[in-house]
């Protein structure tokens, strides 16, 4: 028993795919880098809020990071070649050049900066920096990219990368959201708080982008949207289920496999997730927690499986021929 799943575990990381849906996780996480260090440039709060007391910040800072330390400490200077290497490395991401080195460059000044003050950093910064590690171990330019072009002249190829990095992202996906739910302890994510957790949190000035008196007339659905929200985090673990039940449908067949593959739960679940996310960045200021999770979404999928999606909507709004008459 114990040999034959080392040896399924084996067989599992030992798989090669195209790098198609990798790549789109790379440039996601390059856009995610511009939208989490770009947004604090934009705003001019960088001196603010990632610069020690003594040098015009508004708090002493700690040093959390060894290269802000080893290279002096939260002062002007150490912070904005930080920031600036994080948004190149981001650029340099989107555009697909350097590989594994560009994504441990952005992985170590992103979580250097973005983790260096406590009150001013959000999990998606930490959720970012699992990303770009990800990165670090596959092969994210083997196509989309410019090392693609340089290396064989085309900026898309089928060379056949390891699969186990998408796996991860999949794995860090479900993480994110079950530990998400399981940690919602209160009492008003369940029916004994008549499922106001929603209502409540859009109420918070710290929270909302606009004032939401409004929900009152339509409570209900926010109760709906709140119990929604909450079975749909703890009962994420079941797409990873559903994700390995798909991909092992031809050598593992069964009466259980078959019936769970009649219907695509990381359909299911990523929709959801899309349609919970877009809310979130419509209603909700929470930084770019919103589009560094759906960062993470393409890995749900082979990049045959993207592929035949991309090519299915092609042909929908190809032009029809216009009759003769």
């Amino acid at each position: 028993m114990i040999k034959r799943l080392w040896y399924g575990w084996v067989e599992l990381l030992s798989r090669k795919e195209t790098g198609e849906a990798f790549a789109i996780f790379r440039i996601l996480c390059g856009f995610g880098i511009l939208f989490n260090i770009g947004s604090v440039v934009m705003a001019d709060i960088v001196d603010l809020i990632w610069i020690d007391a003594a040098h015009g910040g508004y708090r002493s800072l700690y040093p959390s990071s060894w290269s802000v330390k080893y290279f002096g400490g939260p002062n002007p200077k150490v912070i904005w070649t930080l920031v600036s290497l994080s948004l190149a490395s981001g650029v340099a991401l989107i555009i697909g050049i350097g590989g594994r080195f560009t994504a441990l460059v952005a992985t170590q000044c992103v979580l250097a900066t973005t983790m260096i003050n406590g009150h001013a950093m959000g999990s998606y910064g930490a959720l970012l920096g699992n990303g770009l590690w990800i990165l670090v171990f596959g092969r994210s330019t083997a196509t989309f990219s410019l090392d693609c072009r340089l290396r064989t002249g085309s900026w898309r190829s089928d060379e056949h990368i390891m699969a186990w990095p998408r796996y991860m992202a999949v794995f860090q996906l479900v993480a994110l959201y079950f530990s998400t739910g399981i940690h919602k302890v209160s009492a008003y994510w369940t029916p004994a708080g008549g499922f106001s957790a929603l209502y409540y949190i859009m109420q918070q000035p710290s929270w909302h982008r606009s004032d939401m008196l409004w929900l009152a007339n339509v409570y209900p659905l926010t109760q709906i949207a709140t119990a929604t929200t909450w079975f749909w985090e703890v009962t994420w673990p079941i797409v990873l289920l559903a994700a390995y039940f798909r991909s092992t449908s031809r050598e593992y067949p069964g009466f259980i496999r078959r019936q769970f593959n009649r219907i695509d739960l990381r359909l299911v679940y990523g929709g959801l997730g899309l349609c919970i996310h877009i809310g979130i960045f419509v209603f909700l200021e929470v930084g770019a927690f919103s589009w560094i999770a759906l960062s993470f979404y393409p890995c749900l999928f082979k990049s045959e499986e993207l592929k035949a999606f991309w090519h299915k909507i092609k042909e929908r709004f190809k032009s029809k021929p216009t009759s003769q008459t």
